[in-house]
């Protein structure tokens, strides 16, 4: 039977939407969002006051190469800047890589609880996510190569990743790269690696410029605060680069974007005072609500998960409908298989501190 309308292609209609976190808390007078990450300092002030530059010329397109935001990253890292590329965002760079590598058949491995683009970007390729197990709520470097199969053809790793905020050191990440084939792409999206403090983590920067299939990507909305924006980059072999170059729009980074992006990444002392600022409340939230007999995955990025297990008498749910009461909008995790737990962005001082409270109270009604 003829068809009566048109048809996406097969797979499509099996994506189950990318929901962003909540932003409103219908009825309540002050709201704290704490459910997307975002940092709690905003931009840089060179950032915003370039961006306000570049709107006194909306009429023009934008540098299609996004040459001055590159060579400004290249600067940065002390990277080639015809290895970069810039787009919407570091999501904008996983449907670009799947769309590039994967035909249909092909097989793209990510972890249990990993983000969730990576199978929606899978799917819309045509290919097959597959899912590897965790340990303890980390990748697994074993059950990563256990899943390889001659159809295997990306490896997405968050790292560290979103939801858990756990991530790999960098020997186990090198011992991952050694175990897959050459032809196999290993995708480090290392949107909160700024955040890391530990010594034995390392972006991927190293192993990308010196081997030929491994990408980093890397975003401006973390702890840059240019989540408005959608701007992200991507470090890469030439080869990768090229591929990509081909298929990304011509215009895929809007001018003001560029502009707040060049400004951003030169201002160390904003990122600094970000970072501290992070460090401080991460450690705060985790030991006070570990204090309360509440089970947080330890994190090195700028949200901490927590668990409520249905033994304590609360679900997620019901926990995070009383958070929305008093204005506290945490991220519901049911989407990346935890149901039992909830996302918490580390805010302001304010907002950390009124989470805490409220959980000790909830708690204390359950006792």
């Amino acid at each position: 039977m003829p068809a009566t309308r048109p048809k996406p292609r097969p797979g499509v209609l099996d994506i189950a939407p990318y929901v962003p976190g909540k932003s409103n808390a219908p009825g309540v007078a002050k709201v704290f969002k704490l459910s997307s990450n975002e940092t709690p300092l905003g931009p840089s002030p060179k950032a915003v006051a370039a961006y306000r530059a570049a709107g006194a010329h909306l009429e023009d397109y934008p540098d299609g190469s996004a040459s001055d935001l590159r060579e400004a990253i290249g600067r940065a890292f002390g990277l080639d800047p015809d290895r970069i590329v810039c787009g919407a965002g570091s999501d904008d760079f996983l449907h670009l890589l799947a769309q590039a590598y994967l035909v249909d058949g092909d097989e793209a491995i990510y972890t249990k609880h990993g983000f969730l683009i990576f199978p929606i970007a899978t799917l819309a390729a045509g290919a097959k996510p597959v899912v590897a197990a965790e340990t303890d709520y980390t990748a697994n470097v074993d059950a990563i190569l256990g899943a390889v199969t001659a159809k295997t053809k990306i490896v997405f790793l968050a790292n560290p990743n979103n939801p858990t905020g756990t991530a790999l050191s960098f020997d186990e990440v090198k011992r991952l790269h050694r175990g897959l084939p050459p032809h196999v792409l290993l995708v480090l999206d290392g949107a909160y690696a700024e955040y890391v403090r530990r010594n034995d983590y390392e972006a991927g920067i190293e192993l990308v410029a010196t081997a030929e299939n491994v990408v980093m990507l890397r975003t401006f909305s973390k702890i840059h605060g240019l989540a408005a924006l959608r701007l992200g980059w991507m470090f890469a072999p030439a080869h990768v680069v090229d591929a990509v170059n081909r298929i990304r729009g011509p215009f895929n980074v809007n001018g003001p974007a560029i502009a707040a992006g060049t400004a951003a990444i030169q201002d160390l002392e904003h990122q600094q005072r970000s970072r501290e600022h992070n460090t401080r409340w991460l450690n705060w939230l985790t030991d006070e609500i570990g204090k309360l007999g509440l089970q947080v995955t330890p994190s090195v990025a700028n949200f901490v998960l927590i668990h409520f297990p249905q033994t304590k008498g609360r679900t997620a749910e019901e926990v995070n409908a009383f958070l929305m009461k008093r204005g506290l909008i945490l991220r519901q995790t049911t989407a990346y298989k935890l149901p039992h737990a909830l996302r918490l962005s580390v805010g302001t001082e304010e907002a950390n501190r009124l989470v805490v409270a409220a959980l000790q109270d909830l708690l204390a009604k359950t006792a």
